[in-house]
């Protein structure tokens, strides 16, 4: 049976200087999402029923036409939100000057442990400043989590109260690979995301869905024997920066925005064929509650 889909992420542009180690980007690329591919898609989504986008990046606040894309969405009749990681005093004037045609903005942010392990510099504080710069109707600090201390934790949430912002958390997702590189095994990994979960029990109001999501992280990374990942079911389609639709970043299958209308509606209305991996799984749970790690629009800058 197929989802329907509600919300498109759109990658504005195929590159983003933060590059963090544990990026679950599908797709890197040089070049930005030209606006009349956009336009197009926008078009063919709209006919097939989808309400809002989410500009994702690399980082959208680089797009030379940013204010041209939230426009044209609400042309098309559609909400607009945005995932950033803008801190530079460039970045942060580009999002301001669109930051008031916004549903949301969502400015990601990491743990000091998610930090080394990613090498960014994304702080949760630098991330405050941002969206105290911004005028939006809502504002959310999304916050990579691992290997949490109680100091930080109470920081945390302290800097959040003060600044009066939503908050989601998601835990930092690796696949084979990284835990290969990292020298860390599944058991260990999983256990902290649970540790992780605890530390934050304390000092935030943690949704049980927020653990069932963990709990399906761990029947991902260690899936019974002879037992079969499950297919997908986001209501979020996936827009490439290169004009390619797809029902999950890490799709297979994937449609041009320049194929016919028929062609892109029977592509999005279809059941999906693709399997929830770890990764996309990252990406596209439902979320309904400022706790929870993800929403439609998803934090990938």
């Amino acid at each position: 049976m197929s989802t329907h889909v509600r919300t498109a992420m759109v990658s504005t542009a195929g590159h983003c200087k933060v590059a963090c180690g544990f990026c679950f980007r599908a797709d890197r690329a040089h070049g930005f999402l030209d606006t009349a591919t956009y336009t197009r898609t926008l078009s063919r989504l709209k006919e097939a029923g989808v309400e809002g986008v989410c500009l994702t990046g690399g980082e959208p606040t680089h797009h030379p036409q940013l204010r041209e894309l939230v426009r044209l969405a609400h042309q098309f009749g559609m909400s607009a939100s945005l995932v950033t990681s803008a801190r530079t005093v460039a970045e942060v004037i580009a999002l301001s000057q669109v930051a008031h045609l916004l549903a949301n903005v969502t400015v990601s942010a990491d743990s000091q442990g998610a930090m080394l392990l990613g090498r960014t510099t994304r702080t949760a504080s630098s991330g405050i400043d941002t969206l105290r710069a911004i005028s939006t109707e809502t504002k959310v600090l999304h916050v990579t989590c691992w290997g949490l201390n109680d100091e930080e934790c109470q920081e945390l949430a302290g800097l959040v109260a003060e600044a009066e912002v939503a908050i989601q958390f998601s835990p930092v997702v690796l696949d084979e690979r990284a835990l290969r590189r990292d020298g860390r095994s599944v058991q260990d990994y999983l256990v902290q995301h649970h540790l992780d979960a605890d530390r934050l029990g304390g000092y935030f109001n943690l949704s049980d869905r927020y653990r069932d999501y963990l709990g399906e992280l761990k029947d991902l990374q260690l899936p019974e024997s002879g037992g079969e990942r499950w297919l997908c079911r986001s209501a979020t389609a996936y827009v490439s920066a290169d004009g390619h639709i797809r029902r999950c970043p890490y799709g297979q299958e994937s449609v041009s925005a320049l194929a016919p209308r028929s062609a892109i509606r029977r592509f999005l209305t279809a059941a999906p064929q693709d399997r929830v991996a770890p990764d996309c799984a990252a990406i596209c749970r439902p979320a309904a509650l400022p706790d929870e790690a993800s929403t439609s629009c998803s934090a990938q800058a």
